[in-house]
This record gives structure tokens, sequence and C-alpha cells, in this order.
């Protein structure tokens, strides 16, 4: 009889440790940004025809509105831009630019095992591989539950430093704030407007995060991890992130491994040269009569 246990209990505890192992998972997520703020600089302009204006929010919807796939198992996940294939004339001029620093197009690989991540970006035609760790999150557990999908999931809030390179953030500034801006630094001899001058960036930004601990994986979408639990829906004020379906144990299995194209660097190397080039692209504008502008191709 005690053959028996021990030989059900050796199996039983096989096929938990062999479940572990293989255990992985797949989510979509529906990614929303605020266009409010980037609306309400063409509203008023008499020049933008509303044929041009129907275009514009088109092509802001495509940037602000984006579908992301999660592959995920205990330790490793990849999250990955929905493919679509792009009409033609689409993604040209500013709208390109902006596009590839709104987040996605490229594969986000953590491992919450090692605290690490890598991404591979693409801007301005140039390939980049951003390797670093992964942020630490100071969580603060709330108490306040609601249900996502069929989950129990519960509420976690932080606050973290704003991005300068994650355009979701950014305001443009309105004339009148530029204006005053300007008479500032005519005071100042010698002194450059530069592209930072011309949007404005929230120092501190607001997480609030809704995570399920009935899929105990602390994983989630973009850079987000660090609870008990699969997060299933993120805020930061501006950009919802929202997880519209799970599938635990999918028969097709991914791939979770990092990508390996592109030039490695840092993510402070990486911001350092975004910055940059959006500042050298000013300065050809400045050049032309104007200041920094997004330019549009129709």
């Amino acid at each position: 009889m005690k053959k028996i246990v021990f030989a059900s209990f050796f199996v039983f505890s096989y096929l938990v440790t062999h479940a572990q192992k293989d255990f992985q998972g797949m989510a979509v997520y529906e990614s929303k940004t605020s266009t409010a703020d980037f609306k309400s600089r063409f509203e008023g302009n008499k020049e933008i025809t509303p044929e041009m204006q129907k275009m514009i929010e088109e092509r802001m919807k495509k940037m602000f509105e984006k579908t992301f796939f999660l592959n995920f198992d205990k330790s490793a996940s990849i999250y990955k831009e929905e493919e679509k294939l792009e009409t033609p004339g689409q993604g040209q001029g500013g709208f390109r630019m902006m596009s590839s620093v709104m987040g996605g197009g490229g594969t986000y690989y953590k491992n919450v095992k090692d605290k690490t991540y890598t991404v591979d970006k693409e801007f301005m035609g140039k390939e980049f591989l951003v390797k670093d760790s992964l942020r630490t999150y100071n969580w603060q557990m709330t108490g306040e539950t609601r249900v996502i999908g069929g989950y129990n999931c519960f509420k976690a809030t932080t606050v973290i430093p704003a991005s300068k390179t994650d355009f979701r953030n950014f305001r443009p500034k309105k004339e009148e704030e530029k204006k005053e801006d300007k008479a500032k630094e005519e005071t100042k001899e010698g002194t450059k407007t530069s592209f930072m001058d011309q949007i404005e960036l929230p120092k501190e930004v607001t997480i609030t995060a809704w995570y399920t601990p009935e899929i105990p994986v602390s994983q989630g979408p973009e850079g987000y991890w660090g609870l008990p639990g699969l997060i299933l829906e993120v805020n930061d004020g501006k950009t919802t992130i929202l997880c519209s379906k799970i599938v635990l144990n999918p028969k097709d299995k991914a791939e979770i491994k990092a990508p390996s194209n592109g030039k490695e660097v840092s993510q402070k190397e990486y911001d350092e040269i975004v910055i940059k080039k959006m500042e050298e692209m000013q300065e050809m504008n400045s050049g032309r009569g104007g200041g920094f502008q997004m330019r549009m191709s129709r």
C-alpha cells in the first residue's frame, strides 16, 4: 500500500512540475491613447480643409489605437504589435516618425527571473536593440476589486518618472505658451530653443494596474510587471491598455526568446539618440523659417 501511495505521489509531482515547465499563455491587449491634446493643434486652423482634417484623424487613430499580443510563461514574455498591411502613402512624413516612438513596432522581451528586458526598435530608418534592467515598480495595493473578462482582478498603483521618448506622454504647447517662452528666451543672449521646449512633459506619471492572481505570473503588457498575477489592464491617465482575450496553454506554443537584430544600446543611450535627432530636425525646420513642425504627406 505504501508503495502505491509513494508511486502515486511521484507521478503527481512529476505531472505538476512538467505542467509548470511547459505552461504558456497568450493575451490580446487593445491600447488606446487620448488624442484630445493633438486634435486641439488643428482645430480652428483655416489652412486645414475638411479632407485634410479627416486624413489627420485617420492617421492619428492608426497611431494611437493598436492591438498587441503577449505570449508568456512562468519567467519570460514577448509583447508584439499586431501586424497590418500598410496602404500606399501610409506612414509617411512626421506621422511615420511619430509612430516609431509611440510604442510597438518591434518585439518587447521581458525576463522577470533575470529582471532584464530587450526590445528591438526602428527609429529614422535605423534598427536598435535596447537591452537594460527592468524597472522596479513600487506597487501600492489598494484592496479594490473588479472583474475583467471573467477574471477577478485587484487594483495596484505606482508613480514613475515620465519617459522623455514616449510621445504618448507629450502635450504640444499652445501658441500662447510658445510666445511666452519665446519672449523669455529673447532676453537670453545666444539661447536656442530645443525640441523639448516645444512640448510639455509631466515630471511623473501615475500608473493604475489591475491584475489577476488567478493567472499567477508576474507579467503584463509593455514593460509592466512585478505583481502577483497577470496584469489585465493598465492606465497612465492618457493611455489605457486593456486585455480582450486570454488563452492558457494554447496548442501552438510561441517561441519566447529575446530579439537579436539591431545596434545594441542601453535605454539611456537610446533616449539620447532620439532626443538629439528630434532637435536636429527642429533646427532644419527652423532654418526654413519655422519652428518644429510635424510634416504630413498626403
